[in-house]
């Protein structure tokens, strides 16, 4: 994993943002956190965990994923 030129907060921030919009139409109360719970979660992820949860690699960098989330 390369070195991030993002805070942790921003991390936190563009996953929440995905979440929320994933969830936007089609929430399932049964099997989805709310997006409140997801934050929560979101906050208890080290760095490296958050990089991990954006699926970013080579064929999509962090810095698109960012840019699309933020």
């Amino acid at each position: 994993m390369t070195q991030t030129q993002y805070t942790r907060d921003q991390l936190i921030a563009a996953l929440q943002h995905e979440y929320e919009y994933l969830i936007h139409d089609d929430f399932d109360p049964d099997v989805d956190m709310t997006a409140d719970e997801h934050l929560k979660y979101l906050q208890t992820l080290s760095l490296e965990q958050l990089i991990d949860d954006t699926d970013t690699g080579d064929g999509y960098t962090l810095d698109e994923y960012m840019f699309n989330h933020s």
